[in-house]
């Protein structure tokens, strides 16, 4: 009865928005497009407490130990990176650097959830120590298998191509993390109803983001139908993304979504 609720809410929740976000659309996108970048270190990485993030080779966390498992993973992915260097690693492991421990191999046993990464490891495969980092629990979440397998691993290979496309872009993914979320094995690990990622294009000829919260299920449907504004995932997680740029420009970016200047 839970799961169907907050399938209704998250429904309705992309309904009321796709009426809403273009309130001043089109003032928005010419700025987009008159936009320029600036220089800046670190655009992934969200506000927060620095000393709590914890960095592997590819990609920064931050760690959630209530629900065992990142708040979010950033990262910047280049072209470069999207060719594969390394082939694909196997072996999930705790990490080392998440002092009050991780998930581990028992808790998803025979839970009847997939180990999903949240930096998918094809993004990883430019370094062997970056697909190692890739497998540790930290960056594991409990998905369904037909959305893991599904519309989750589309949009993997959808950003990839964009990271193509653009030659920098960067991204962040997390999953919705909220009280009372069923749990799975001995460290009670959370199993969230959805999940995010929140995508920059920070690069001329054209400066843009793109968001999406998709529901933790399978689903036929389109990538196009889960596509928000950042603002939008920000009101729910409450994550301050991309707090580094200008205030005028982040403004504009987070609550402007263009999805024809991205290629589908």
């Amino acid at each position: 009865m839970k799961k169907f609720y907050l399938t209704l809410f998250f429904t309705y929740f992309l309904t009321v928005f796709s009426f809403s976000q273009n309130i001043n659309f089109e003032k928005d996108s010419i700025a987009l497009l008159e936009m320029q970048p600036v220089s800046i270190t670190q655009l992934e990485i969200p506000y927060c407490n620095q000393e709590d993030v914890i960095s592997h080779t590819g990609f920064s966390l931050l760690y959630s130990n209530q629900h065992k498992q990142a708040h979010w993973v950033a990262y910047q992915l280049t072209k470069e990176k999207t060719a594969k260097a390394v082939e694909r690693g196997s072996s999930f492991r705790p990490d080392p650097k998440v002092s009050t421990g991780t998930a581990n191999n028992n808790d998803y046993k025979g839970s009847g959830y997939d180990r999903g990464h949240l930096a998918p490891a094809a993004d990883m495969a430019w370094s062997s120590k970056s697909m190692k980092s890739s497998f540790y629990y930290s960056n594991i979440s409990p998905q369904v298998p037909d959305f893991n397998r599904g519309i989750w691993k589309k949009l993997e290979a959808l950003i990839r191509t964009w990271a193509t496309d653009n030659d920098t872009i960067y991204v962040i993914t997390g999953p919705i993390l909220e009280e009372q979320l069923p749990t799975i094995g001995k460290n009670k690990v959370s199993v969230p109803a959805a999940y995010y990622k929140v995508i920059l294009d920070y690069t001329l000829p054209t400066i843009k983001a793109i968001a999406f919260i998709i529901p933790n299920e399978k689903s036929n449907l389109p990538l196009t139908h889960y596509v928000v504004s950042v603002d939008e995932v920000e009101k729910i997680t409450e994550i301050d993304f991309f707090h580094r740029l200008p205030d005028e420009q982040e403004a504009i970016i987070e609550r402007t979504v263009c999805k024809s200047l991205w290629s589908w």
